[in-house]
């Protein structure tokens, strides 16, 4: 039991999480590439607003891998494998509402997307041609976070990780054929990722339920199912997840908004840096990840000491890499800027600010982690309400630090918000131990 929350066994988690999470940036780099070459920059800008659109609508439904990783965690520890099934078809069942909800209201959540941005009439027509067709991958991307969450869970990490590494690369292999062979440009990318995510979807619940067959006997009670008590769980801790993600987003989407009042060129220099922070925290995310599923089986066995055991070497794995980052980062930063972008007045404030791209990967590295242990704990509450003193913390202290500081104050800010974050989680790890103490 205990070898479980050792370094090795959580490193070797970590790895094909790892890989995993480096595929999913390309997806969004090959279609920005696929635009980009086009004879038409409105390709890029429609392809580029609209996929962030999407990215923040079905990222709010990231509590279908979170909520699902704690309660399959817990359920495999106290060996109770029925209801390992009934929790995996009950989010499944919730991805059939959402995304039938998110095509029905299409129409709506389309003219909210449109009003945020001035675009172009021809810019608009080719925002469209992706919205109304990507809208319909939403119960295939959807599923696919339900089953990545099923096996992180039984810390399977090299299923989950097949399934989202299959899913990116197809993901990309389609969007050449359609944009390249097909010449079908916007609508090309948007389709890649459609027959993308349903190929995958289909693939890989054949196989969740021919490995689910081998743990257990595949019976489906709708009684057990629909518990009441089981699904009101799951709302509340699928809610609290939803609003902490949310909340999530918007500090990001916040950061961009001070940055761009601040000029045009911060806040293109900012987003350069802030990319390059944002690759080091899918590396750091798989520790996060790994650790959920360890998390959660420990409390669910009331194993105590493997629940010390892995935070504790969670942690040490997490700093040692955040040092080794912040070295690769320190090495690399001025030829990634130099890659980024010609523009002399956006290097040259990319130049000025770029240590906070050393700084910030390992000040938010230990909040990912935080996140990690609870999720794998259930503790949605616990996350959500720091979530909120964070982001209050964070927009508090912004107004005076621009004020006076300017960008500087601004990754100041954001430095703040991530710390606030991992103190507000630390000051509620004792309610996790009072669970099985």
């Amino acid at each position: 039991m205990s070898s479980k929350s050792s370094i090795q066994n959580i490193f070797k988690l970590s790895i094909p999480i790892f890989f995993a999470n480096l595929v999913v940036p390309f997806v969004a780099i090959v279609d920005t590439g696929l635009m980009g070459n086009l004879d038409n920059s409105s390709y890029l800008v429609a392809t580029s607003i609209a996929a962030s659109i999407f990215s923040i609508l079905f990222g709010s439904f990231g509590f279908l891998r979170s909520g699902t990783v704690g309660m399959i965690s817990q359920a495999d520890g106290s060996n109770d494998y029925e209801e390992i099934i009934n929790i995996f078809l009950r989010n499944i069942i919730f991805v059939v509402i959402i995304s039938s909800f998110l095509v029905i209201f299409q129409a709506y959540i389309y003219k909210i997307s449109l009003s945020i941005f001035e675009l172009s009439e021809e810019t608009k027509i080719y925002f469209k041609d992706y919205f109304t067709l990507r809208i319909y991958s939403s119960f295939g991307e959807l599923t696919i976070f339900v089953i990545t969450g099923l096996f992180i869970g039984l810390q399977k990490t090299k299923t989950s990780s097949l399934v989202v590494g299959f899913y990116s690369v197809a993901n990309i292999i389609f969007s050449l054929i359609f944009v390249l062979y097909y010449d079908l440009n916007v609508l090309g990318v948007a389709l890649g990722t459609l027959v993308a995510s349903t190929l995958s979807t289909i693939i890989f619940l054949f196989y969740t339920f021919y490995a689910l067959s081998k743990i257990t006997k595949l019976e489906f009670n709708t009684k057990k199912i629909f518990n009441f008590n089981k699904v009101k769980n799951i709302f509340n801790i699928n809610l609290n997840i939803f609003i902490r993600s949310i909340l999530l987003a918007f500090s990001f989407v916040y950061f961009t908004y001070l940055g761009n009042s601040i000029s045009e060129q911060t806040v293109a220099a900012n987003t350069i840096l802030l990319n390059f922070i944002m690759l080091s925290a899918y590396i750091l995310d798989a520790y996060a990840f790994s650790t959920e599923g360890i998390v959660g089986y420990s409390i669910g066995s009331k194993n105590l000491k493997l629940l010390k055991d892995v935070i504790k070497n969670s942690f040490i794995l997490n700093t040692v890499t955040g040092l080794v980052i912040c070295l690769i980062v320190l090495l690399s930063k001025n030829y990634y800027i130099m890659l980024m972008t010609d523009l002399s007045a956006i290097r040259e404030i990319s130049f000025s600010y770029s240590y906070w791209a050393i700084i910030i990967p390992f000040a938010a590295s230990f909040c990912f982690l935080f996140d990690g242990i609870f999720i794998g704990a259930s503790q949605t509450r616990e996350l959500r309400n720091a979530m909120i003193i964070s982001v209050a913390i964070y927009i508090v202290v912004s107004f005076f630090l621009i004020a006076s500081f300017g960008n500087t104050g601004l990754w100041l800010s954001l430095c703040i918000f991530f710390i606030a974050r991992a103190l507000t989680l630390f000051s509620y790890m004792g309610r996790i131990y009072q669970r099985i103490s």
